[in-house]
């Protein structure tokens, strides 16, 4: 491939060299940089790569994308652009060969909800026969594949090179989660989005490596409907109308009443799924713009299911049974099903994978029996400690058992208020370990105590995470429901620096198969 094939479309200037130069890839790191490939310098936060240009050149690159004044020695090719991000990014897509544009790209933004809302559209999507890939906070999927990623939305190169995975593999859609970062930094430039969806956003990443107020924040997560051909979004959200402020998508939108839509005789007929997409407005009206909403909502503690039920109004009315509970998680089955029906998928395959759906470490159903029910969450901090044991009260179980740590070498004051958030809301509280990192585990729920016991709630003190598990479930009694927290989809534990492999899930499973339960 040649650099100018890879520069089609970006704004630049050839100081140097030939754009007829061959690449035989696209590097950002001047440690992986091997004779032929294409050397793109970024200015980072706290490292400028365009001071590794001599090793890159000294280690064989064929050609230096610089976006300010830089010394390149030798004879290669040297090009400046505006924004070397940007230029990365859209580098990327045309080395991969442009893979969003052979699947139905779906991307997620919004401050809670996309780990758990992407993962129920994968769900649905497979339950009507498509294969799915999959790029967020729990990693990347590729069909059944799991390979790990460092942020939500990994670096431009690698989403492009996954997406590049995923068409190889068959998949014929691809969900991602679309953080405010990848925004900025334009790590998602170049991505063809058929489907850009808003769940909610409150004041978070806000500080002096991400953005620098709330308005800023919300600024750069509207972009997305800048972005993609249509848009789906919370109308509930107090901040609905500043996120779709200059759209250029068609846009929908979805509401969590009671309230029929006035226009259900006009709506189109089903669309029919297959890819290209068929969207639910596909009879051509452009002015006609569907809402979905969800209504009459009831929570379900039987032997063997725990969540709710919900009727949703939509394309077609239908009663979704949603195997994870939580008020929170009726926005993102609401979101997830609106985004199918958009998509064209039949209800019947909605209502099958949305009864089963389970979500790495977000409220996950681990275990619901008539012996006990085992959830484990990723709640870490008093907020979101408090409004997930909310819910899981709201289920009127016999007892509602906490089995939680803090981790290390982070402030004291989050250990007080998960000590007081669980104390005051749980039956019994197990405090245990939770990536102690270079504190003493005792030292840690000393503090965590500090916060419980003003409450006087019971709580017992384990501090080995695996031995506390299995207390929690061979003591239960039935009717209890047991929260694992504060790791969630975590699969390590971390002592002095060091990490281990540890599962909530796994040690769960191994308490119930040696239980025999």
């Amino acid at each position: 491939m040649t650099l100018r094939d890879l520069l089609d479309g970006i704004e630049f200037s050839l100081l140097r060299g030939s754009t007829d130069t061959d690449v035989t890839d696209v590097i950002l790191d001047s440690r992986k940089v091997t004779p032929g490939v294409a050397f793109v310098c970024i200015e980072g936060t706290k490292v400028d790569s365009h001071t590794f240009i001599p090793q890159a050149v000294a280690a064989g690159a064929a050609a230096v994308v610089i976006s300010h004044d830089a010394e390149v020695p030798g004879d290669v090719t040297v090009i400046r652009v505006p924004d070397s991000r940007l230029a990365l990014a859209l580098m990327s897509a045309a080395f991969f060969g442009h893979p969003t544009e052979k699947m139905t790209c779906i991307g997620i933004t919004g401050t809670k909800g996309k780990t758990t809302t992407s993962s129920m559209i994968k769900a649905i999507l497979e339950a009507s026969g498509r294969k799915v890939g999959l790029i967020g906070t729990n990693g990347v999927w590729i069909g059944d594949e799991h390979y790990p990623t460092k942020n939500t939305t990994p670096e431009s190169y690698e989403l492009q090179q996954r997406f590049s995975q995923m068409a190889g593999a068959g998949c014929t859609y691809a969900v991602m989660e679309v953080s405010s970062q990848g925004i900025m930094m334009n790590r998602v430039a170049g991505i063809s989005f058929d489907l850009g969806i808003f769940t909610n956003i409150s004041p978070d990443h806000i500080g002096p490596d991400e953005h620098k107020d709330f308005e800023e924040y919300l600024s750069w997560k509207s972009k997305l409907f800048r972005m993609c051909k249509v848009g789906l979004v919370n109308r509930d959200d107090a901040n609905y109308a500043a996120m779709i402020q200059g759209h250029t998508c068609r846009m929908h939108s979805f509401s969590w009443t009671d309230r029929q839509e006035e226009d259900k005789g006009t709506r189109p007929s089903g669309a029919a799924p297959g890819t290209p997409v068929v969207f639910a407005d596909a009879s051509g009206d452009e002015s006609f713009v569907p809402s979905f909403t969800a209504s009459n909502i009831k929570n379900i503690n039987t032997p063997g299911f725990l969540g709710f039920t919900m009727d949703y109004h939509g394309r077609s009315d239908y009663t979704v049974r949603v195997g994870i509970p939580g008020d929170f998680n009726v926005y993102n089955a609401l979101t997830a099903v609106s985004a199918a029906d958009l998509l064209g998928v039949d209800p019947e395959a909605v209502k099958k994978a949305m009864e089963s759906v389970r979500v790495n470490g977000r409220m996950e159903l681990a275990h619901v029996s008539g012996h006990c029910s085992v959830i484990i969450d990723y709640a870490h901090n008093g907020v979101s400690a408090r409004s997930m044991l909310a819910t899981l009260r709201s289920y009127k179980p016999s007892r509602l058992v906490v089995v939680f740590g803090c981790g290390g070498n982070r402030d004291p004051h989050r250990r007080y208020e998960m000590g007081e958030a669980v104390g005051s809301m749980a039956d019994l509280a197990v405090i245990t370990a939770d990536n102690s990192r270079f504190e003493k585990v005792e030292d840690i729920m000393r503090d965590i105590h500090k916060g419980l016991d003003p409450t006087g709630g019971a709580s017992i003190d384990i501090p080995d995470r695996r031995e506390a598990i299995s207390y929690a479930i061979e003591n239960s009694r039935p009717g209890d429901l047991i929260a694992v927290i504060g790791k969630g989809h975590e699969d390590y534990q971390e002592v002095n620096g060091v990490r281990t492999h540890f599962s909530d899930r796994e040690e769960v499973d191994a308490v119930l198969r040696r239980l025999g339960w």
